[in-house]
């Protein structure tokens, strides 16, 4: 049986069919109907009511708005789907201080780069796949920036073929930002057939092309991609490119590359200190513990710091302590829960004595990491959190119960 929708419906909203304010069951089946009617007012109307019921039935109906012929339309379309996906919705203004600051990113953008535990594991249908890369090629700027990050956001390795042909297309998109936001996506959806065309973006006209694809290519781990990155480190030799160059060859951490992680490893740059150290980890070279040791309590940098403790963590060394406690920072909560997740479903056991952790951020971040990681067998030990003292930690342990009955 399919679920109504009950709403307050004020003078003027679906005004074709409801003239007067009154409360009433609106059937699903209504407002999915209405997402057809030719009248803009309807159509948004009905959006709008989808996504404040939370339906997740309605992702379906509701994927063709992403390219109508209504820009608003299409954004609350985009916001509809992405509504569906967030753990939690990402506020389009924050607050600094007692100052409400616009975001100089769109909210898609921020919520991708929160990284993959910001979305639920839930099913993507093709429908909303097709529609989201169609909107790249959009005439509206905001609807094309919107849909490629939301993308990045909702969809799950692997896409089709065609819908990995379509993808890699962007690459060559008019609008640089779009060509950076396609390689972005790319790495995170870890679309394999794109790392030649990657590879001829790297001489991208636009530098956060450029980045954006070296990066990118270090997250598909493609090796043969290792030559042409080193000889990018070296041509840029310090700043953004050096570093992207860098990044990515420490993703791949092929041996080859262990002279250039050992020769950046005491660099000025804190960037480049911190992805020197997670090649050394991935590439699983042992030669520098001494100098990760120390740099893992005395790096100026506490980035860098973080990556040096991952790093003794990956090469045998018992550091995982060690890298929890840096979930105290803020900033550095997403680069370490990238570790951890990194470091796999091993070190769930050794995690669960921090849920007793006085801090009620690190309950809260080893929490979420726990949900991201953890299976049936975990969920009695996330069971007590939910009736914790501390709010966040209670939404944090209902959350990750639901990520991990949605992944089984």
């Amino acid at each position: 049986m399919k679920p109504s929708i009950r709403v307050l419906v004020l003078a003027g909203a679906l005004a074709a069919a409801v003239p007067a304010v009154h409360t009433q069951q609106i059937p699903f089946e209504d407002v999915v109907r209405n997402l057809r009617n030719p009248d803009p007012k309807v159509r948004m109307s009905a959006l709008q009511l989808l996504r404040e019921a939370s339906y997740f039935e309605a992702v379906k109906p509701i994927a063709p708005l992403v390219n109508d012929a209504v820009e608003q339309i299409q954004l609350e379309a985009i916001a509809a789907e992405r509504s569906f996906y967030l753990v939690e919705d990402v506020p389009a203004k924050r607050k600094v201080g007692f100052v409400v600051e616009v975001r100089s990113k769109s909210v898609a953008q921020h919520a991708f780069e929160e990284g993959p535990l910001v979305a639920w594991p839930r099913p993507v249908p093709p429908e909303l796949v097709d529609s989201l890369i169609k909107a790249l090629d959009d005439e509206d700027q905001p609807v094309r920036h919107e849909a490629v990050y939301t993308l990045g956001i909702v969809g799950r390795a692997p896409l089709t073929d065609a819908q990995s042909t379509e993808l890699i297309k962007a690459l060559d998109h008019y609008d640089p930002s779009i060509r950076t936001a396609a390689a972005r996506v790319i790495g995170r959806l870890q679309v394999k057939s794109a790392a030649r065309t990657l590879m001829k973006a790297i001489n991208d006209s636009n530098p956060q092309v450029r980045y954006a694809s070296m990066r990118a290519l270090g997250e598909l781990k493609d090796e043969s991609a290792v030559p042409a990155l080193t000889e990018q480190l070296k041509y840029y030799g310090k700043g953004e490119g050096a570093w992207s160059a860098l990044d990515a060859l420490a993703r791949i951490g092929h041996p080859s590359s262990v002279p250039v992680f050992k020769s950046r490893l005491n660099d000025k740059d804190e960037f480049i200190r911190k992805a020197a150290a997670e090649g050394l980890a991935r590439a699983g070279d042992s030669s520098e513990l001494t100098m990760l040791q120390a740099g893992a309590s005395s790096d100026p940098s506490p980035m860098t710091r973080a990556a040096m403790t991952f790093a003794m963590q990956k090469l045998g060394q018992n550091y995982l302590a060690r890298l929890v406690d840096f979930l105290t920072t803020s900033r550095l909560v997403a680069q370490v829960q990238g570790y951890l997740l990194e470091l796999g479903p091993e070190i769930v056991p050794h995690l669960m004595p921090r849920l007793q952790e006085p801090d009620a951020d690190v309950r809260t971040h080893v929490v979420e990491v726990l949900g991201a990681l953890g299976d049936a067998s975990t969920v009695p030990a996330l069971g007590p959190l939910t009736k914790d003292r501390d709010r966040g930690v209670v939404t944090a342990a209902n959350q990750a119960m639901d990520r991990i009955k949605m992944r089984n």
